[in-house]
């Protein structure tokens, strides 16, 4: 099989956030300073015209890593590099947000919207091709000429989302950052704007970085998945692989999570307690305290990411 060239390459991405009080109460209160390590040692690679998803429960760091992708974060430490070896202009990337309402201009009508990428960046030279454009677009997305004369609340969440794509596409970029794109839809609707997102990868060439915490939604999406836990990626492999052989417990427990119409009786493997405070993670494997593996030693020895023959990477000192 050929190695495709890769779009995007993260190498040991760190992200600290300063969450002290202020200064004053500091020192009244005799407060030390805190800080929050959202991101930790985190590295993944994404191929030209694939798409990796990053799965795990909120507060995991997956949002962090999107935003430090954008540019919206400055990363701590680490490297981000975008077509690394490439020649010529660099490769454009763009952001469809979670929530399409609270993205979208609420005063502007929905082909000014549309239509702000072209202009800003100067894609087109005239208005007749802006709004050619902006109809071209509308039309990609499944939507009319007519819908870009109303404004946002006019529409539905799904149609809001088909909105926010039309405009990240506007920009004409090769790589797009999905920040659970779907999770404020109903499930229905769900579908449909996965199933779009796969068309336009296939037709434009497109490669995604995918941020949900359903496994079921990224399954239909992914080439390859990374699992997060407090910051950190625990396990990572090929999508087809890590639904048939799950190797770190927690994979394990988010895949149990999934309803099953074929065995909705199935037994499944519970897994106790919430998740830690990402103020004061647990020492060791910071899954540990959640873990019907854990032993002596995942309390005080951090599980490194060891390669499996079948191309997945694991870290658990028992997978």
């Amino acid at each position: 099989m050929t190695r495709r060239t890769a779009a995007l390459k993260v190498e040991a991405l760190d992200r600290v956030f300063d969450v002290s009080a202020p200064l004053l109460n500091r020192l009244v209160y005799r407060q030390d300073r805190r800080f929050l390590h959202a991101v930790n040692d985190v590295t993944f690679e994404v191929p030209q015209g694939g798409c990796l998803s990053l799965v795990g429960e909120s507060g995991c760091g997956k949002s962090t890593v999107a935003k430090l992708v954008t540019g919206l974060y400055p990363p701590s430490a680490g490297q981000i590099r975008f077509a690394p070896g490439r020649s010529g202009a660099p490769l454009s990337a763009q952001m469809i947000f979670q929530d399409p309402y609270a993205s979208l201009n609420p005063r502007w009508r929905v082909r000014n919207i549309i239509a702000e990428p072209l202009r800003e960046l100067k894609l087109r030279e005239t208005e007749a091709e802006i709004t050619d454009r902006v109809a071209d677009l509308l039309a990609i997305v499944g939507l009319n000429i007519a819908d870009g004369e109303k404004f946002p609340h006019e529409f539905s969440g799904g149609q809001r989302q088909r909105i926010s794509i039309a405009r990240a596409l506007a920009s004409e970029p090769e790589f797009l950052v999905c920040d659970e794109p779907t999770s404020a839809l109903d499930v229905s609707v769900q579908a449909q704007i996965l199933n779009l997102m796969r068309r336009l990868q296939d037709e434009l060439g497109l490669t995604y970085l995918f941020i949900s915490h359903d496994l079921s939604v990224v399954r239909h999406m992914s080439d390859r998945i990374a699992v997060m836990y407090l910051g950190r990626i625990v396990e990572q492999a090929d999508t087809e692989v890590l639904f048939a052989d799950p190797k770190h417990p927690y994979t394990r427990l988010l895949l149990d999570t999934i309803p099953d119409v074929n065995a909705p009786h199935r037994n499944r493997e519970i897994v106790a307690g919430e998740v830690p405070s990402p103020l004061s993670p647990p020492s060791g494997c910071a899954f540990h305290p959640r873990c019907p593996l854990a032993q002596d030693r995942c309390k005080s020895d951090r599980p490194p990411l060891r390669i499996a023959p079948d191309g997945a990477s694991v870290a658990c000192h028992f997978a």
